[in-house]
């Protein structure tokens, strides 16, 4: 039922619908007692909670306006009263003619330079008040920004979006808001501080400049994702502006640009990236600066007094680069061609070195031993080599692994008592080198909570493992050995680098011995040795990569072996 014509609180007569959200609607309504326009915004109804937690997400949304309503500061929506109808809580706040952010990049596309610094400024300004009032907006992005008839930045909805979050993760563990607008540590339940709404205003102003969110994806399992284990995006649009947006997306909250900083760099002229210098290449002189002429009429240059040219322009030459390179310059072109000359010699020889000695193993072709496998050190001969590009690519993935720094070396004696039969020939692999088809081997690592399995797919060296439907593959077979490691197509489990912190990658590398792949199961937690985390699918178990995270006993750090 449209509340149109309704009186609430017997003093705020409701006139037309100003917008909707998934949590409240805003109405334009006229204030009998004061006689004024303001906006009425009255949160929705929540079928989905029981009755206590009704209470609790009421009383958060009174609690969170009563907290904005101390913040005086012409870049704040004020917050002018509370009150109740129909038992739900109803916010009245000033009345600001105006058009969000967010409808105007999606109806004019990227906003200039000069224009997204000034929405900068105010929306910087306004948070700047806020912290000082000991408020967190938690909830900045484009559809909160109003650009207001008189010139003014507004930022409006303080606080109303953590109210509904944080009732909602205690039921159900999913988050409620725009997730792409959501600092890294607030996607793991941390508490957040000014520094997240630091993070969703370099979001919001990335949008502004190139007119798409920075880490918006098809699902929120992957937005997630990407803010908490891709780099920012660079902002191609953003000028003078790009240090600025990437201070603010950085994903460690201490490691963000401060607002102090932030409102600094906002306050010098934004500017698009100049363009280059000369289209001549580098090395050429770009003289004064205006436009370069064509080389057909080239501009005369000016002598300047006290200097001689110690090479002068041959006579009828009309090219400008003949004029602005010495002719020692061929002397170079000559010195490089002969440098490149003697490199590609010596790849050559280098190509058709015997490779008996050599401690890299050529694990692309079918049958071809890791570079771990007892059976190759004790033989002291490498697989059959392959000319395929898939090999090419193995070595230089090697080369690349964290895990794999040590593999050149003789492996340690806790490796090789770790290796049980068949681990260290691509057990499970359909070619075995002899032409025999052969059964995977050893037990899937699965989800209890999906019936997925834990996978390596195709056993590429550093891939991250994933949760995938279960497929009997050989990518999905794991062999435990005595010393704690996980085998799967002739490689180990691996924390990437070794490191301990969450949203470190599990990968699948070559076996080392080193701590980083040994592993214990604590109950139905598969924890890393090295850090005592858990091998975790993240983002729920709806998610597909695995990571290394802080066990909290979820259902997406469960797994069992079948």
């Amino acid at each position: 039922m449209s509340d149109e014509g309704r009186l609430i609180a017997g003093r705020y007569l409701i006139l037309d619908r100003i917008g909707r959200g998934g949590m409240a609607t805003v109405w334009r309504a006229h204030d009998e007692l004061l006689g004024r326009q303001v906006a009425v915004k009255k949160l929705h109804p929540q079928p989905q909670l029981d009755d206590d937690e009704l209470a609790t997400l009421f009383e958060r949304a009174r609690r969170e306006a009563h907290s904005a309503a101390r913040i005086s500061h012409p870049n704040v929506v004020v917050v002018h009263d509370v009150v109740d109808d129909e038992g739900r809580p109803t916010i009245v706040m000033e009345y600001v003619p105006s058009t969000t952010l967010a409808d105007r990049i999606k109806a004019h596309g990227p906003v200039p330079l000069d224009e997204v610094a000034r929405i900068g400024r105010g929306v910087i300004a306004a948070l700047r008040a806020a912290h000082r009032a000991g408020v967190l907006h938690r909830d900045v992005k484009p559809a909160n920004v109003l650009l207001a008839q008189d010139g003014r930045v507004v930022l409006t909805d303080f606080g109303i979006a953590q109210a509904a979050e944080t009732s909602n993760l205690t039921r159900t563990g999913q988050l409620v808001g725009s997730v792409d607008f959501m600092a890294p540590e607030r996607l793991v339940d941390a508490k957040p501080g000014p520094e997240a709404d630091l993070w969703a205003l370099g979001a919001t102003l990335f949008e502004a400049v190139e007119g798409r969110s920075p880490f918006l994806r098809k699902t929120a399992a992957q937005t997630m994702y990407a803010i908490a284990m891709e780099p920012a995006p660079e902002a191609r649009g953003a000028g003078s502006l790009t240090p600025l947006i990437q201070g603010l997306l950085v994903a460690k909250p201490d490691e963000r640009l401060s607002a102090e900083d932030a409102e600094r760099m906002l306050r010098r002229p934004a500017v698009p990236k100049s363009e280059p210098e000369s289209k001549s290449g580098p090395g050429l002189d770009s003289g004064t600066g205006t436009d370069e002429a064509s080389p057909a009429e080239p501009p005369p240059e000016p002598p300047q007094s006290g200097t001689t040219d110690p090479e002068p322009p041959q006579p009828g030459t009309t090219d400008p680069k003949s004029r602005r390179f010495p002719r020692r310059s061929k002397k170079l072109v000559v010195l490089v061609a002969a440098i490149a000359t003697a490199l590609l010699i010596t790849v050559a020889v280098l190509i058709n070195l015997p490779t008996g000695k050599s401690n890299v193993s050529t694990t692309a072709s079918d049958g071809a031993l890791p570079a771990d496998d007892p059976a190759q050190r004790s033989t002291g001969t490498l697989a059959p080599a392959t000319s395929s590009p898939k090999a090419s690519h193995s070595v230089s993935s090697d080369a690349k692994s964290p895990s794999a720094r040590g593999s050149s070396q003789s492996t340690s004696k806790s490796v090789q008592e770790d290796s049980e039969p068949g681990s260290g020939s691509n057990a499970g692999s359909e070619g075995n080198g002899s032409g025999t088809s052969v059964a995977p081997t050893g037990h899937a690592l699965v989800v209890p909570a999906t019936q997925k399995c834990l996978s390596g797919g195709a056993g590429t060296e550093g891939i991250q493992l994933v949760q995938a439907t279960c497929d009997n593959s050989a990518g999905q077979r794991w062999q435990t050995g005595s010393g704690g490691t996980f085998h799967s197509l002739g490689k180990c489990m691996t924390v990437a680098g070794g490191a301990s912190d969450d949203r470190t990658e599990i990968q699948l590398t070559g076996c080392s011995g080193d701590a980083s792949q040994r592993f214990h199961f604590s109950g139905t937690e598969l924890v890393a040795d090295q850090s005592q985390k858990c091998v975790t699918v993240f983002g729920g178990t709806s998610g597909t990569v695995v990571v290394l995270w802080e066990c909290n006993g979820w259902d997406n750090q469960a797994w069992t072996l079948q």
